[in-house]
């Protein structure tokens, strides 16, 4: 730092003593760190502390460590950075408000955070490992929604036709149950009745389906002119020339 005004100047020495951590799965973590601060009670800051800036230097270290010691390494790496500056400008406020330093912590911020230069290359191959299985997982999710709840709404469309038909087949059948009880009772009243009764629609029913019929006596069956069309189609000159020669 420096006089109001001046532009504020970094120590230029390597810090891996302090920066080197040991996180709460007993990983390495390298971690890098900025504490802004102020002076708000120059009494304090002057004459409650002495070598306050060391004091706070330490009481920053010291916090920073606790913090990153309750952590992973992916936490401290990633997805918990801003929650851990956060708790450590909160732990650091109240230690330096504890030792009556007349400071406020404006902010701390995280710069640079990573695995040592040593094992990095290992922990981006994990790291990469991990986003693929992810990927895997993810893309194997999406299968499962698209395809099992197709495979039950099939399922259930099916049960839904087998049932519909099952309930079809049951009143059908019951329908004509009723019936033949119902036709049983007339007949029983009146057997010979009801006998010519059903011959009579069992004709209805089978005769047009079997076509023109022509039913004559046996012994006139000589006598039958070759022109007779039993099919109904039309009969041309010529077929009734042949015919008629045919029967001289």
């Amino acid at each position: 730092g420096g006089a109001g005004g001046d532009r504020t100047e970094y120590a230029a020495g390597s810090f891996d003593d302090e920066s080197l951590m040991l996180t709460g799965d007993l990983n390495i973590a390298y971690v890098e760190w900025v504490v802004q601060y102020r002076i708000v009670d120059a009494y304090r800051y002057l004459f409650r502390v002495r070598n306050v800036d060391e004091t706070f230097r330490a009481m920053s270290e010291a916090v920073m460590q606790e913090v990153v010691g309750d952590r992973t390494v992916n936490e401290v790496i990633t997805v918990g950075r801003d929650e851990l500056a956060a708790l450590v400008e909160q732990k650091l406020q109240a230690l330096a408000d504890q030792y009556e330093t007349g400071l406020h912590v404006e902010q701390v911020v995280l710069q640079n955070v990573h695995a040592p230069d040593p094992v990095m290359p290992s922990f981006n191959e994990v790291n990469q490992a991990e986003q693929r299985r992810s990927e895997l997982i993810n893309t194997a999710e999406a299968r499962y929604n698209e395809v099992v709840p197709r495979a039950r709404g099939e399922a259930q469309q099916t049960i839904q036709v087998a049932e519909g038909y099952a309930l079809d087949r049951v009143n059908r059948a019951r329908g004509e149950a009723a019936r033949f009880e119902s036709l049983l009772a007339e007949y029983r009243r009146a057997p010979e009745v009801m006998r010519k009764r059903l011959y009579l629609e069992t004709m209805a029913t089978v005769l047009p389906r079997a076509g023109r019929k022509l039913v004559i006596d046996g012994d006139a069956a000589g006598n039958l002119t070759p022109l007779l069309d039993l099919q109904g189609g039309p009969t041309t000159p010529a077929t009734a020339a042949a015919a008629s020669g045919g029967g001289g």
